[in-house]
Parts: structure tokens; C-alpha cells; sequence
């Protein structure tokens, strides 16, 4: 069992970076509980309003700010399918140093222009296993440091200001709703929310394309997955890791998977009860809970994190379903 950061180490945190994160706002979501009716209540945290669009920034400003001189003047380096990426580059460019950047041929291209914004080199390549090798690659031979986009106790404790926010904005809530890629946001939330509210459950949402914590789970060890194919690109980890695959196994309640057809339908209910536009994976905890959860999650009050938002017009276009019937 991973003991991971306390409350104290998250807090610590959050009041060292006050000045580089936004501390984003709690949303109730009176058209999504008007759906759900017997009397549900809904709220949503808003990462996506956060520096870069995504919570993403929250871990990287935590594991650069933690560098010591000498590395910072070596620079970092990550590898993303896009929002990690621009995260890396604007914690970089804000701690002062310079990030050199893996990124999948196929991240949207609102992403690559916002890495280049920021000042990143970028190395692309085609395929996310290669990524990795090619960051580590970069690690070994220019001596950067790797800021990994899931694991850690550093992520953990970034992302861990998240559950920190929750517990601060929402007086009482039952469950609350995390979308997972390779755990790093779900394990912090989770860990963080545990320690506060240990009666509040925490759920995962994965998509079907790419289930690396639902096999680890069931493997009881962290597991790989042959080939990523889902439309949330963000949530499209090829495998789970040890730190982030305990903490969650410590902490979260339950896994539900999601099809690509949901995640497009939500993004579709976002926009037309809402008035969001937001990528796939940031549907993803509204998918889950007017899918897998809708019955058992009834009458609750309920959290769902809203992930990020990182997406151009004309991919969000193609891919949002914007005519269903959502209460089916």
C-alpha cells in the first residue's frame, strides 16, 4: 500500500504555488441535475479554466519548482500526446528554465501551438511507446530532468491540490468523478479527499480504447495495453505505473469505462445544457455518471472534475454529438 502525500506536504503546496495556479472555481450544474432528477446535485470543478487548460499544470509546476540549481540549468523534458506537453512548457518558462518536448504526431494542434508558445523545443514522433524511449533519451544524453506526466509523489501531491480545492468548495458530496489516463490526477484526488472526507467514494472513469487501470486492477500489478484507440487523446496512457497504480489502488472505490460514443454524446450535452466546449476526456466524468453510474449515483450529491478544454473548433466539430436524446 502507497502512503501518499498528507494533507499537510498538499497544502504546503498549494499556498508555495498561490501565485503560479489558479485556484478554479466550483460550478453547480442545475440543467445536469434536472436530468438526473430525485433531487441529485451536481457540481463541477472547472480545471479546464486552469493555467494551460488542463489541471496538468498544477503537477508540473510541482515537480519543477522542487529542482534543485544545477538541474534547472540542465532543463527538463516530457512526453505528451498534447497536454502535458504544454504544461511542462509553461512551468518551465515560469520556474525560468528551458523544456525540450516528445510529442505524438497526432496531438491536436491547438496543443502544438501552445507548447511553441511557451518556448518548448519539440521532437515529434508517431508513436507513443517510441515517446518515451525518446524522452528518456533525451534524459540520458543532455542531461534534463523527466517530468513524467503520471507518476510520482511530486505529481501526486500536485494533483492532490485538486481534491484539496473539492474538500474546500463543497461543504458535503458523496462521490466525485475522476477521469483517468494513467492515474496521476485520480490517484492525488483520491488520496487527498481520503484523508478529508473518507466517506466520499471516488470513482474512475476510463475509455474503452483505453483501460490500462482497469487491467492493472484486475492483474493486481500495473499493466500495459497493446494500442491506444479512443478519441480522448488525453486519457490515451499506453500503460499504468507502480506509485500511481498503488495510490489508486488504495484509495479509489471503483473503475467504469466509457465508449467513445458516450464521450462524444456528453461533449454534445456540455455544450447544449451548458454552454461548454471541451475535449473527450473532459467529458469523460459526465459520460460515467449519465451512463455506468446514472442509477446508483440517483438522489447523491456529486463531483465531477472537468479535466480540460485543449481542443481547436474544428476537431471539437467532428467529433461532439450535439443531437441525442440525453435522457434515454
Amino acid at each position: 500500500m502507497t502512503r501518499g502525500p498528507s494533507i499537510a506536504a498538499i497544502t504546503a503546496l498549494r499556498d508555495q504555488l498561490a501565485d503560479q495556479i489558479i485556484r478554479t472555481p466550483m460550478l453547480r450544474c442545475a440543467a445536469l441535475e434536472e436530468m438526473m432528477g430525485d433531487g441529485t446535485r451536481i457540481y463541477a470543478k472547472l480545471e479546464f479554466l486552469q493555467h494551460t487548460g488542463t489541471f496538468k499544470a498544477r503537477g508540473a509546476l510541482a515537480v519543477i519548482n522542487s529542482l534543485q540549481p544545477d538541474q534547472l540549468g540542465k532543463g527538463v523534458t516530457a512526453v505528451s500526446a498534447g497536454n502535458h506537453a504544454v504544461a511542462t512548457a509553461f512551468a518551465a518558462r515560469a520556474v525560468g528554465t528551458s523544456a525540450k518536448i516528445v510529442m505524438i504526431s497526432t496531438a491536436n494542434p491547438a496543443r502544438v501551438e501552445a507548447c511553441e508558445r511557451f518556448g518548448a523545443e519539440l521532437v515529434m514522433t508517431d508513436d507513443i511507446h517510441q515517446a518515451f524511449d525518446l524522452a528518456e533519451g533525451i534524459q540520458r544524453d543532455e542531461g534534463r530532468y523527466l517530468v513524467h506526466p503520471f507518476e510520482g509523489p511530486d505529481i501526486a501531491t500536485g494533483t492532490g491540490t485538486v481534491g484539496l480545492e473539492i474538500c474546500e468548495q463543497c461543504a458535503q458530496f458523496d462521490a466525485v468523478i475522476v477521469p483517468i489516463g494513467g492515474g496521476g490526477l485520480i490517484g492525488g484526488v483520491a488520496n487527498a479527499i481520503k484523508q478529508l472526507r473518507p466517506n466520499c467514494a471516488v470513482i474512475g472513469v476510463e475509455p474503452e480504447g483505453a483501460d490500462s487501470m482497469h487491467r492493472s486492477f484486475a492483474a493486481g500489478r500495473p499493466q500495459p495495453i497493446e494500442r491506444v484507440a479512443t478519441i480522448a487523446d488525453s486519457l490515451g496512457a499506453p500503460f499504468a505505473l507502480p506509485y500511481s497504480f498503488d495510490l489508486c489502488r488504495t484509495h479509489v472505490d471503483q473503475l467504469v469505462l466509457v465508449s467513445d460514443l458516450q464521450l462524444r454524446t456528453s461533449m454534445g450535452l456540455l455544450f447544449q445544457k451548458m454552454k461548454l466546449a471541451v475535449e473527450p476526456a473532459c467529458a469523460a466524468s459526465t459520460a460515467a455518471l449519465f451512463g455506468p453510474l446514472r442509477q446508483s449515483l440517483r438522489g447523491q450529491t456529486v463531483v465531477l472534475v472537468f479535466c480540460g478544454s485543449n481542443i481547436d473548433w474544428p476537431t471539437y466539430a467532428q467529433q461532439a454529438i450535439l443531437e441525442h436524446d440525453y435522457a434515454a
